[in-house]
């Protein structure tokens, strides 16, 4: 089966070498601030097909299109690739921009997020 709670699909979570000084937000280039406003509630849905080839991405890109093939929120993103909050929001930010996962924003009601979708990305923090 899978590598731990969360991944019955066999796939395993990126996991930066332990031994190597590289830092998170090398990743990023540095920058702390997504493109667009990712709130850590947002869903993140892959747009690359389970059969293609992930090799020409760079290994961040590949975790979050594997991660990805089930719908899953930033938050469980983060936690999932053991990568802070912000350098996540940026990887999938820069991926939307090149139409490597699809983004579904929260509905708003009145300035208040959808409890079902608030249950939901509970529910999966929960299963780490």
């Amino acid at each position: 089966m899978g590598g731990g709670p969360g991944w019955e699909d066999g796939l395993r979570p990126y996991q930066p070498e332990p031994s190597s000084p590289v830092r998170p937000f090398t990743v990023t280039g540095g920058r702390s601030a997504p493109r667009t406003h990712l709130a850590m509630e947002t869903l993140v849905h892959s747009t690359i097909p389970a059969y293609h080839d992930l090799s020409g991405l760079i290994p961040e890109y590949q975790a979050i299109c594997s991660l990805c093939r089930q719908v899953r929120s930033v938050a469980e993103i983060s936690a999932l690739l053991r990568v802070p909050l912000g350098v996540a929001r940026v990887l999938i930010s820069d991926m939307a921009a090149e139409n490597l996962v699809q983004l579904h924003h929260p509905q708003l009601d009145a300035g208040k997020p959808d409890l079902n979708l608030l249950e939901r990305v509970l529910s999966g923090l929960r299963r780490l």
